[in-house]
């Protein structure tokens, strides 16, 4: 067994080797330069191993004693940014684990009793990943909470409702805000349903077959406060179904924020006009002076991409893969690292950004009188005058090209004009063509109108209310 006073560079594992690694080789194959972003999970799970092992009478009081000393000590310098990563011990773990001895003697090197590098790495992107699922929770409650704060004002104002990017039907610009509320509801969902399967410890598979060491899983697992342990120790140090998991969650997310950055580009334009971004979320350009540009949700309308190829990386570094652990294994941290630093960028941008919106009410209003939005209303004035809804479309078609002939909106035609196509409209039938009266028809669940926008926001607020008593 080798002493304590052994250089740093000296391999952990190089007893059945007869040279030294190639220079290349050596920084080919470090990880250190990534995922020492997981040192304080790879030393809380060390703790917790430690204790384990001190309480299965594998380690000593003593023992356990300096082993927490030192990995304290080694946790203070990471967090002050004095600890000093050498690329020739390859990874975060060899790294703290050399740190370790250096400072504690031969008794450092008891810590690994019982464990793999391939049961410890995979615990620790775990608890990574458990950690930023829960700082990524936050955010998104954050900006669900900004989302209601900006639609309880905006409750009233008209905007045009739009499919194929056409004007459709006149709704509320805060029944439209509702709409974002609920995909990233259904997003904290997915979330929260993926941190389920995060949270099963892996530690304890060893290199892929167990120990014969008689150690307590289920020990570790509450130390750590994972739900429970993986039930096969060849699924649990080569299983990354959690992160690719992970990585589909965001995707859909990035897809949900693509749309809106897509919508506030068209909104913030002024060929829309329908709000305005503060200038802390803009910037302008080196040539044209009169500039605005919405570069923040541009960016994040962009940053899907690299979301989406992380989730694509990911997959095809799986697809291979025979059991158990494979060095290919290594390529799974970048892309998660990336996907979570990229998802808690946009999410922190949007939480800021998108009640400070500004809009302009009279310009949606405008934009809804366009296009002839009440048409539908119209047919169903007509339905429930005894019309079948078919020929009651048809009739609200041949009203629509008259005033597109006319240059007018369906409100601006007489009376005369109306009834020229049927004789079941009345003179009531313009307290259906307004939009105010548009929207207020749609009182029920899910519809558009004042009271309903309210009542779906008061039901959401109860929602992060509960969200927050958990």
């Amino acid at each position: 067994m080798a002493d304590a006073t052994e250089t740093p560079t000296k391999k952990l594992w190089d007893g059945r080797f007869t040279e030294a690694t190639d220079a290349f080789v050596e920084v080919f194959t470090a990880s250190v330069g990534f995922d020492q972003q997981m040192a304080l999970q790879d030393i809380r799970g060390s703790i917790a191993h430690a204790t384990m092992l001190q309480r299965a009478d594998i380690l000593s009081e003593s023992e356990l004693e300096l082993i927490l000393g030192g990995l304290d000590e080694i946790q203070q310098e990471i967090i002050e940014n004095r600890f000093e990563w050498s690329v020739s011990l390859e990874d975060v773990h060899m790294n703290i684990e050399s740190a370790l001895t250096e400072k504690i003697g031969v008794v450092g090197k008891t810590l690994h009793t019982g464990r793999s590098r391939n049961d410890q790495v995979a615990t620790d992107i775990r608890l990574y990943l458990r950690d930023q699922i829960d700082q990524i929770s936050d955010l998104l409650t954050r900006l669900q909470q900004g989302i209601l704060s900006l639609a309880e004002n905006e409750s009233e104002t008209i905007m045009p409702g739009f499919t194929h990017l056409q004007v459709a039907q006149p709704v509320t610009f805060g029944h439209h805000l509702m709409a974002w509320y609920e995909m990233i509801e259904r997003d904290y969902s997915r979330l929260l349903d993926c941190r389920k399967r995060v949270n099963v410890l892996p530690l304890g598979a060893a290199a892929l077959a167990g120990t014969t060491y008689p150690i307590n899983r289920e020990m570790t697992a509450e130390l750590l406060s994972f739900d429970s342990v993986a039930r096969n120790s060849l699924d649990a140090v080569s299983d990354r179904d959690f992160a690719i998991e992970f990585c589909s969650w965001a995707s859909i997310l990035m897809m949900h924020m693509s749309r809106w950055s897509e919508e506030i580009v068209l909104w913030s334009s002024p060929q829309f006009g329908f709000i305005d971004l503060p200038d802390r979320f803009c910037t302008g350009s080196s040539i044209m002076p009169q500039k605005k540009n919405p570069d923040v949700p541009e960016l994040v309308r962009g940053k899907t991409g690299r979301v989406y190829g992380s989730l694509t990386s990911l997959l095809t570094l799986m697809k291979s893969q025979p059991l158990a652990y494979n060095k290919d294994n290594q390529e799974d941290k970048e892309p998660l690292f990336d996907t979570v630093r990229t998802v808690s960028d946009c999410l922190t941008a949007f939480a800021d950004m998108i009640p400070a919106m500004e809009p302009k009410r009279e310009n949606m209003r405008l934009a809804a009188t366009k296009g002839y939005a009440t048409a539908t209303d119209l047919a169903d004035y007509l339905v429930n005058r005894g019309l079948p809804f078919r020929d009651a479309h048809d009739v609200v078609g041949k009203l629509v090209a008259l005033a597109i002939e006319q240059n007018a909106d369906l409100s601006e035609l007489s009376i005369h004009q109306l009834r020229s196509c049927s004789d079941l409209i009345d003179s009531d039938v313009y307290d259906v063509l307004t939009l105010d009266g548009s929207v207020r028809a749609r009182n029920h669940i899910g519809g558009t109108a004042p009271e309903m926008v309210r009542s779906a926001i008061a039901f959401a607020k109860a929602q992060l209310e509960r969200r927050a008593a958990l």
